[in-house]
């Protein structure tokens, strides 16, 4: 019997949750319906709003509590309070869009087994 892939490597790898090894994603956020490596169908895998509302959160309290100690502390100007937080925010949404999005479906993968063997 072969050793369980781990979740949180096959995710922040995005990597195929039934084997590790084959690639999940087939561009930037759209999942493989096959996995290369061991064939296993991804073609149901859906992980939602769940993603983004984690990354919402995290990149939420980044860029508020930054904005609000760079405030603060310099009392910078409202031009470069923008031009630090905007590109900041969506550079931290784009890095984590992917790995999140691949950890819940391996996560799900981990935890709802028999779904995926029937592809919805």
């Amino acid at each position: 019997m072969s050793q369980p892939v781990s979740p949180l490597d096959a995710g922040l790898r995005g990597r195929c949750p039934a084997c590790g090894e084959g690639r999940l994603f087939d561009g930037f956020l759209s999942i493989r319906p096959r996995c290369p490596a061991c064939r296993a169908d991804l073609s149901g895998q859906d992980s939602g709003d769940g993603p983004v509302a984690f990354i919402v959160l995290l990149v939420g309290c980044i860029v508020v509590f930054g904005a609000l100690f760079a405030e603060l502390a310099w009392a910078w100007p409202v031009w470069l309070h923008m031009l630090v937080w905007l590109p900041l925010t969506v550079l931290l949404v784009l890095a984590i869009m992917r790995p999140a999005k691949a950890l819940l479906i391996a996560l799900q993968y981990r935890h709802r087994r028999d779904d995926f063997q029937q592809g919805n």
